[in-house]
């Protein structure tokens, strides 16, 4: 009887080991690394949120703004009269740079230097500036134009628009 469990034994163990090692070769493969992505293939894949603002490198080549990251409530768009946008005015700008808004809240962190006016709309508005190593920030009227920058330094100092965050 012993024997007999012996045998029986070292079969199943021998079988499991070439079980294994049948799995593991699959894709001449080293075991349980391609084991895993052949699970994972069949499997969906996961999103994991980064905040990075999407297109962030085409948008710096084609209209010189640095955006970051954000929760996707304030977007980079076109200047559209009457929509409700944040706008923006840069000396080293011909034209205003303006955001949509949506949702309860958001922010967005970005670079765009020498702001010196910033336009509200109807979510309370706040911006902050670095100028040299020092932050500033600025409560935004709503829906006016709100001095910020070098408009609102004594010293006039150029400053650069580091985030805005809203609330409705």
């Amino acid at each position: 009887m012993r024997l007999a469990t012996r045998v029986l034994g070292s079969a199943v163990v021998g079988g499991l080991a070439w079980i294994a090692v049948a799995a593991g070769t699959q894709g001449g493969g080293t075991g349980t690394v391609d084991t895993a992505a052949l699970v994972a293939g069949d499997a969906p894949g996961y999103a994991v949120e980064d905040f990075n603002y999407p297109q962030a490198d085409k948008i710096l080549a084609e209209q010189n703004i640095v955006l970051k990251r954000g929760d996707g409530h304030i977007t980079l768009a076109d200047c559209v009269t009457g929509t409700g946008q944040l706008e923006l005015l840069a000396r080293d700008r011909d034209n205003k740079i303006c955001f949509n808004t949506v949702g309860n809240e958001g922010w967005l962190t970005l670079e765009i230097p020498a702001v010196f006016s910033f336009k509200g709309n109807d979510y309370s508005t706040t911006v902050d500036m670095t100028v040299g190593t020092e932050e500033k920030s600025y409560e935004i009227g709503k829906n006016t134009w709100t001095p910020v920058g070098e408009t609102a330094d004594p010293e006039g100092r150029d400053h650069l628009l580091v985030e805005i965050r809203i609330t409705k």
